[in-house]
């Protein structure tokens, strides 16, 4: 039986519909924030190619290791040790995948070899290295 008010009462219930608004609003710009913050606060300063293609995104998947050692598969940071699980789980069918590497300039090659020979076990169809054009053109 709805509630009928009489007139001279004031309403007594609270309306929530403004408040899920506004926080589903808020849920959204931070689901769209996240991975752009984390992608701005990788310090990755690429070799520089006067030949370099940009990678296809859709078929792409993208690690990223920085100055500290830090490796990051698109954005997400994971421990060397578990690279290869998490790169099985993002490949999916890996032969028709490709694999950038983005190092940093200062790292080791030895770090970017592993993570190559990482892909290569999982049968990654397309290898590549991440580079820069360089500053004149």
């Amino acid at each position: 039986m709805p509630r009928v008010r009489r007139l001279g009462q004031p309403i007594v219930e609270m309306n929530l519909i403004p408040l899920i608004d506004v926080s589903l609003i808020l849920v959204i710009i931070f689901m769209v924030l996240t991975p752009v913050l984390i992608q701005s606060q990788l310090t990755v300063k690429l070799p520089e190619s006067s030949t370099g293609a940009p990678p296809q995104a859709d078929t792409t998947v993208e690690v990223q290791i920085s100055r500290e050692g830090v490796v990051t598969i698109e954005g997400r940071p994971v421990p060397f040790a578990r690279l290869e699980k998490e790169l099985s789980l993002r490949l999916g069918s890996a032969s028709k995948r490709s694999l950038l590497v983005q190092a940093d300039r200062t790292v080791p090659i030895e770090r970017i070899v592993r993570v190559l020979d990482v892909a290569k076990r999982l049968g990654v169809g397309k290898l590549g290295i991440g580079v820069t054009p360089p500053a004149g053109g």
